[in-house]
């Protein structure tokens, strides 16, 4: 075989190869499975149960701020006992009493519970990045869907880093599911929900005066 013919042919190997390289690096991965939802569940806000979850403890809001009026919120003490108890224990402490919704997204949530930096009375630049003085907690994932006013933990990256904050669902959202701890869902107030001061800086961050949980109650 001519020399050149196996030079071309050598080429052309190389190449077929670099191809196949370069084919299987970008190749995008498969999508992947849709996570499961309960369609059991009633909806947020129908009063109806939740299965495997006795109705209370009842966690009642008294917002301030543009919204006026009272959300309650069952809470689902058999779904995820760890965190209903720190919620339970700081709201009988007085802990959220006059923290702020410092991150509300229209379409998406209200986030509020920041009880170290989101007081109205102080300075709510960080609000967002603190707690409590409580122990973080050991994520309790439940088949719970994301609906219109279910209450999940916020978080930082650890999926064990909840603490105080939690973000009540204007509308649903799947992605969340199995990402973060529900732990109740609206009974009554999706209204005052609603009427949450919207905010407008980055990331959904509240500017000039947000909105509060004027005072939390906890009840059986």
């Amino acid at each position: 075989m001519p020399r050149n013919t196996r030079l071309a042919l050598a080429l052309a190997v190389l190449a077929v190869a670099a191809y196949g390289v370069y084919f299987f690096m970008i190749r995008p991965a498969p999508a992947p499975a849709p996570v499961p939802v309960d369609v059991s569940v009633p909806a947020a806000g129908t009063g109806g149960p939740i299965e495997g979850d006795a109705p209370g403890p009842y966690l009642t809001i008294t917002v301030a701020g543009e919204a006026n009026g009272q959300i309650t919120i069952d809470l689902f003490e058999q779904l995820a006992p760890n965190h209903v108890e720190q919620i339970s224990e700081l709201a009988s402490a007085g802990a959220y009493d006059g923290v702020v919704f410092h991150r509300v997204i229209a379409g998406f949530m209200a986030q509020t519970g920041d009880v170290q930096f989101g007081r109205s009375d102080g300075d709510t630049a960080r609000a967002g990045m603190g707690g409590s003085e409580r122990p973080d907690l050991k994520a309790e994932f439940s088949d719970i869907p994301f609906d219109r006013g279910i209450v999940g933990m916020a978080r930082s990256q650890s999926p064990d880093s909840a603490n105080s904050q939690f973000f009540i669902m204007f509308d649903e959202g799947h992605y969340l599911n199995g990402e973060y701890t529900v732990v109740g869902k609206v009974t009554e107030g999706l209204d005052v929900l609603d009427a949450i001061k919207l905010g407008q800086g980055p990331n959904g961050s509240v500017i000039g005066d947000p909105d509060q949980m004027k005072q939390v109650t906890i009840a059986e």
